[in-house]
């Protein structure tokens, strides 16, 4: 018995046919969109969230003024998540980062964030656009607010419900305090020799100070 198997890719595919024609048949999947219209949602979106925050914005009122269909931001981008995570143009989805590093509790998350962000920003094609994204948000209202919404809902917040104490929101802060300061001295100033400091030396330093921000102590 043979099984059709549907292609899930946006390209095109030739179906050559017996009279020697070639048929061109779209495959399923979603496309890409338009630069154009990609580039309008987003900008809409950037200033929505910036100026009303991610509860207030609404997928319609992007849509209205971006000059496109509300559904066509559903099948370019998905839910108000991920547009809101395309609009910060991060290089990482931290919905599945921050969650996993979270899921073995307190004890060593500081190292395991650590690690991770060092090892994230490490990568030169990451670190570019997250370097682009600090200065623009150092010197844009707009955009350090959409880097302070997008930090509280996508970090901040995950971290705080894993230590499960009156002042999580406060612990979690101070470790973001401690992640820019490096993000700005390592990788922004470049100051030697942290620059150039091996990335697990980087990593058995900062490490215990963030667990003891989440420790309380």
């Amino acid at each position: 018995m043979s099984s059709r198997v549907e292609a899930t890719v946006a390209d095109p595919v030739d179906d050559t046919r017996g009279d020697g024609r070639v048929e061109t048949k779209p495959r399923a999947g979603r496309r890409p969109g338009r630069p154009d219209t990609r580039a309008a949602v987003l900008a809409a979106a950037k200033a929505s969230f910036a100026q009303k925050g991610f509860d207030r914005t609404t997928i319609r009122g992007i849509a209205t003024a971006a000059g496109v269909d509300a559904a066509l931001i559903h099948h370019y981008f998905g839910s108000k998540d991920d547009l809101f995570l395309a609009a910060l143009e991060i290089p990482f989805d931290p919905r599945q980062v921050i969650p996993e590093l979270a899921r073995s509790g307190v004890d060593g998350l500081g190292t395991r964030i650590a690690e991770t962000f060092v090892g994230i920003w490490d990568v030169e094609a990451n670190r570019l656009p997250l370097v682009a994204m600090f200065r623009t948000a150092m010197t844009n209202d707009d955009a350090a607010t959409l880097l302070r919404n997008g930090m509280a809902r996508l970090v901040l917040d995950t971290v705080a419900q894993v230590l499960d104490v009156p002042d999580a929101a406060v612990r979690a802060q101070l470790v973001a305090s401690q992640l820019l300061g490096l993000a700005l001295a390592r990788y922004l100033l470049r100051l030697e020799p942290l620059a150039s400091l091996p990335a697990a030396e980087v990593v058995a330093a900062i490490g215990p100070t963030l667990q003891r921000y989440l420790d309380g102590v």
